[in-house]
């Protein structure tokens, strides 16, 4: 898969601690003010916590791409579980901003609400369903926890996912996969449920989910 790499955008690998937050001038500062309102903690919050969180970059999935470069089964699986508009989602952020959110976001009643310089936001179900297209239904799947798919054993179907069947498994790792199931294993971790670094190893949920 040549191209592949073409996609690769920088990881929080590079960075093995995080940064120390420096000290805001005063123009940043009262930059900062303004994007909490002036609400102290929160502030304080961010410049001593949040601020050192490095943000994942967003991967986008171009299902073009999938069928040039010849991978119509995948294609197709993806467009039947209704993810495309989802994985193609591209944009500008801001990641000053994204943290801010974050430091001020709520969850309740099933609804995330933030603020960012006295906007307020809400994530709710049927904004999942109007940006991107993703109904509120399905298997929820948990790290550890897999008693909505009782009969999955992780280790059968990552066998049948290798492009050995009767190789040694020691570790879940997607670079002994079928080519399919390697980019599917990549999708999955990169941009579905992206973690901030090692990307190749699939754990129990990761497996659930392909």
């Amino acid at each position: 898969m040549p191209r592949r790499s073409q996609r690769a955008t920088q990881s929080d690998d590079d960075h093995s601690t995080p940064p120390t937050p420096r000290s805001p001038n005063h123009e940043n500062h009262g930059r900062i003010e303004a994007w909490f309102e002036d609400h102290e903690d929160n502030i304080q919050v961010f410049l001593i916590k949040m601020n050192r969180k490095q943000i994942n970059i967003p991967k986008v999935l171009r299902f073009s791409w999938l069928r040039v470069e010849g991978f119509e089964s995948l294609f197709q699986q993806l467009k039947h579980q209704k993810l495309k508009s989802f994985l193609e989602l591209s944009g500008k952020i801001y990641p000053d901003l994204v943290k801010v959110f974050f430091t001020n976001l709520e969850f309740k009643n099933d609804v995330l609400l933030s603020s960012i310089k006295g906007v307020q936001m809400e994530i709710n179900k049927r904004a999942w369903k109007d940006v991107v297209g993703l109904k509120p239904r399905g298997v929820q799947v948990r790290k550890g926890e897999t008693g909505a798919v009782p009969e999955f054993n992780k280790m059968q179907y990552y066998g049948l996912c290798l492009r050995n069947p009767i190789a040694e498994i020691k570790h879940f790792h997607v670079g002994g996969l079928k080519v399919d199931q390697r980019l599917f294993g990549m999708i999955v971790t990169k941009i579905l449920v992206p973690c901030g670094s090692n990307h190749s190893t699939l754990n129990e949920g990761d497996l659930i989910l392909m």
